[in-house]
């Protein structure tokens, strides 16, 4: 039985988490089991419903709860669904983009890089990458064309955040991540010593006279293969391009000296996947 809630204000206890509460307060540093990230569209909250994540509440418009979100509803046992009218929703900022219903959820335990990574050919690692956008077009590449998982950088934006999760289509739900370390430190002084330890060559992705073709067949002969990219603007550390066991460019045309990230990453995603 749906435990229907109508609100008339978005500050009522219950529904802060999906009006009030930042990034950072749904991620809960200091507790992490206490985690929330939120689920947009019913298409993401059924995929993230598929994939195992547990749902905590929901919100929509009255019209959603025997229309488009009562599928949904149906999936999520007694949890509270908050509902309001246009007029009160229309404050929340990108509402209307999710088509009418939202959904908290508790965020997964991330495991170790030792346990994503096992069994994986093909990794992504993301080196600093700030913008919300370009992560969740990485994840939906990486998705796409067959990484077997995607490590993120102490620095990164985080994957779960709303926007990248909306970018990426649901995405970041399907693939296997987790942080390689938990301070920027643990990346930058033998991040890449560890991705040896786990198994992997390293490619950088980045300009230099010293780099190799992306379709370089050392590149694609590589048993597992740790495909490095990094931050919008500066382009990945000179430490990190140093300690690489290569150094990838894509040959670039009429001027251009180089992709957006996301452009980049799905470039490499599809030139060094593993090919049946």
């Amino acid at each position: 039985m749906p435990n229907i809630i109508h609100v008339t204000d978005l500050s009522e206890e219950g529904v802060s988490v999906f009006s009030k509460l930042t990034e950072a307060q749904l991620r809960n540093r200091l507790e992490p089991e206490k985690g929330i990230f939120i689920a947009e569209s019913p298409k993401v909250i059924d995929l993230a419903l598929n994939e195992g994540y547990e749902p905590v509440s929901l919100l929509m418009e009255p019209k959603h709860i025997e229309g488009q979100g009562r599928a949904i509803i149906e999936r999520c046992g007694d949890i509270p669904v908050y509902t309001a009218e246009r007029s009160v929703l229309a404050s929340l900022a990108g509402f209307e983009l999710t088509r009418g219903v939202l959904c908290a959820m508790k965020r997964p335990v991330l495991l170790p890089p030792e346990e994503i990574c096992k069994g994986a050919r093909r990794i992504a690692v993301l080196e600093n990458i700030m913008d919300s956008t370009n992560i969740g077009a990485i994840f939906r590449s990486a998705a796409a064309l067959d990484m077997d998982a995607v490590l993120v950088t102490p620095s990164c934006c985080d994957p779960l955040c709303r926007r990248a999760v909306r970018v990426s289509m649901g995405t970041i739900l399907q693939v296997p991540w987790t942080r390689i370390g938990n301070v920027p430190a643990d990346w930058s002084e033998g991040g890449t010593d560890r991705l040896r330890e786990l198994g992997f060559r390293t490619a950088a992705m980045a300009l230099s006279d010293n780099s190799v073709s992306i379709d370089d067949p050392a590149l694609k002969a590589e048993q597992r293969l740790a495909i490095v990219l990094g931050a919008e603007g500066d382009g990945l550390a000179k430490e990190t391009i140093a300690s690489c066991d290569y150094t990838v460019k894509i040959p670039m045309s009429h001027g251009v000296d180089s992709l957006n990230v996301a452009a980049a990453g799905a470039v490499a995603f599809w030139e060094l996947r593993i090919r049946q």
